[in-house]
């Protein structure tokens, strides 16, 4: 059998990890953003009322929120390798659920996939801050790139592949088992070389709920989340009302997507030159305020305030990302932080969109709910400032008080 020098092994075994979490990183994504453009036609031919459909988004943020405390106790005992392959196995579990044509298969899916995916928001950035601790933000941007490419392209093609396809809509939602597969087999070699959690590992971090920067990035990471949902959730609608037809503002909701895409490419070189990330953060922050001035003062200028939202979305949430790693001392940290910020985070992402939609009922127009998003805007600034230095101290996760067992 023949031999390759040791660099050669390791390079290769590298290789074969950064393609590993990318292919996990596309998968995060786009079982949620196929489901939005097929909303109508699962309501209609389940005979949901339109609250029950509004599950269908909903459910995924509340699962992100319920398992992400559990992840870095969970992965200290069982190895971050061996969790996330099984988390994959969950999300192409629900996936094959959710392609049974009931409506009681379709909430358990999207519970399951939920689930999976909150383990990988969690699980990659303590990954890349282990196994790459000099290239945080270049291989944060790269996955980010990754998941809102993937996304943006199931929420395209959703529509038509349920006109062609057989099966219609449940086939738009079941094709994406195909790359759920894929990550399965490209993230099994990891699992067989993960190395056994020490005994101290086990212990691990409990969540810092004592720091006030670990709070500082949960609320960057909430907020932008925020913005992100109601975005995709009410920006189509917002269009329509101002005059835009119903083609075009789904072609808005693509630019913007694709604009954030390209944005997150540029983040990396900004990372380079910044000496910290304050100054970054607070720009795309405030962005994201201009974006949203745009719409509450000038609402039919819908391409200009697409392409800006892209710009401070696309940016913001990078930096929501690579906080994660950024502000941590170790791997182990960047799992508590990250699990701590995703699971408040992701809770607050998945009020937004409701409480939106309630405050357009009850004001019969969108300046209401847009006024909303410009406090959130002007509150991510605030937290940017913050969020964008430091390191959040093993301390704060060590209270004198009782553990939970939420690590």
């Amino acid at each position: 059998m023949p031999t390759f020098p040791l660099d050669s092994r390791r390079s290769t075994g590298q290789a074969l990890l950064v393609w590993g979490l990318l292919v996990v990183a596309a998968n995060l994504r786009p079982s949620l953003t196929g489901v939005g453009p097929l909303l109508d036609r699962v309501q209609a031919d389940l005979e949901l009322a339109p609250a029950v459909a509004g599950l269908l988004s909903t459910l995924p943020l509340l699962a992100f929120a319920a398992v992400s405390p559990m992840v870095p106790r969970l992965a200290a005992r069982w190895g971050p390798e061996r969790l996330l392959w099984g988390a994959l196995v969950v999300l192409t579990l629900g996936i094959a659920v959710r392609w049974v044509p009931t409506a009681i298969g379709l909430f358990a899916g999207t519970v399951l996939i939920g689930a999976g995916i909150a383990v990988g928001n969690v699980l990659l950035p303590s990954l890349i801050k282990r196994d790459f601790p000099l290239k945080v933000g270049l291989l944060t941007s790269a996955y980010a790139t990754v998941m809102g490419a993937v996304a943006a392209v199931a929420s395209g093609v959703a529509v038509p592949i349920s006109q062609v396809a057989p099966g219609g809509w449940y086939t738009a939602l079941g094709c994406w088992i195909v790359l759920a597969l894929v990550a399965v087999v490209l993230w099994f070699p990891q699992v067989r070389t993960s190395r056994r959690p020490a005994s101290e590992a086990i212990r691990g971090h409990r969540l810092p709920w004592g720091s006030a920067l670990a709070w500082a990035v949960t609320a960057f990471m909430g907020l932008q989340s925020l913005g992100f949902y109601v975005v995709v959730t009410w920006l189509p609608q917002v269009f329509q009302d101002s005059g835009v037809n119903a083609v075009a503002a789904g072609w808005l909701l693509f630019v913007f997507q694709a604009v954030a895409v390209l944005t997150s490419l540029a983040v990396p070189a900004a990372l380079r030159w910044a000496r910290d990330q304050r100054a970054v953060a607070t720009v795309s922050s405030v962005v994201l305020l201009v974006g949203y001035l745009g719409l509450l003062v000038a609402p039919g200028w819908a391409l200009l305030w697409s392409v800006v939202l892209g710009l401070g979305g696309g940016a913001c949430l990078v930096l929501a990302l690579a906080f994660l790693s950024l502000r941590a001392k170790d791997a182990t940290m960047a799992g508590a932080l990250s699990a701590m910020a995703q699971s408040i985070g992701y809770l607050l992402a998945a009020a937004g969109p409701v409480i939106f939609g309630l405050l357009h009922s009850v004001s019969s127009g969108w300046h209401a709910p847009i006024i909303l998003m410009c406090g959130a805007a002007t509150g991510q600034v605030i937290v940017a400032m913050v969020a964008g230095r430091g390191t959040v101290s093993p301390a704060d996760g060590q209270a004198p008080h009782r553990s939970t067992g939420l690590c």
